[in-house]
């Protein structure tokens, strides 16, 4: 039998860490949707899902069940969260726009021929040390690093323990790097 949020928030404000895990694992995905829609970045929206998480434990004690679910006045929280930081990011952006200064002091991102030749062999170098990698180590990196996905959802696409998935990333990304420096010690010698 699953523990109702205000349980859950009991033992929370008792200090009870595992209660606070189990909220948050409860409302991750909400909250990290809720994030991505404003930043529109897995990376960008990670963090701040980190940050909300912060904020809500730090506002634990001003919640009240009379005022409404929890689930309800997290999403609040978050959504204001999200807000806040969309309105620093256009704040920074503007100012960094608004200094015609730095604009001519800022070097371009426009990269050379040679740089942009060298990127592309590197793309093509990992592409094909992934395809020599065995598929039960490819395609966790492939879920994970290429395309996004947390561990967990990348655990339940694939069908195997959370612990599996880590420990094959890490195995598929030292195979990788093995590959990749020993392709890169050939050609240089």
């Amino acid at each position: 039998m699953t523990e109702t949020d205000e349980d859950l928030l009991a033992r929370c404000r008792a200090g009870d860490e595992a209660a606070w895990q189990a909220l948050v694992s409860r409302y991750t995905r909400r909250v990290f949707n809720l994030a991505y829609r404003f930043v529109g970045r897995v990376d960008e929206a990670e963090d701040l899902t980190q940050d909300i998480f912060v904020k809500v434990y730090q506002s634990l004690s001003r919640y009240r069940s009379e005022e409404g679910a929890f689930g309800t006045w997290l999403t609040t929280v978050a959504r204001n969260q999200s807000i806040d930081n969309y309105r620093r990011r256009r704040e920074e952006r503007r100012r960094r726009v608004d200094d015609e200064a730095i604009l001519d002091i800022v070097p371009s991102t426009q990269e050379g021929p040679h740089k942009s030749l060298e990127r592309e062999e590197r793309v093509r170098l990992v592409h094909q040390g992934l395809r020599a990698l065995p598929p039960d180590l490819r395609q966790p990196i492939v879920l994970c690093d290429l395309q996004g996905l947390a561990y967990e959802e990348a655990a339940n696409i694939l069908a195997i323990p959370l612990g599996t998935v880590k420990s094959r990333i890490n195995r598929g990304r030292l195979e990788l790097a093995k590959r990749l420096l020993g392709r890169a010690e050939r050609v240089g010698a």
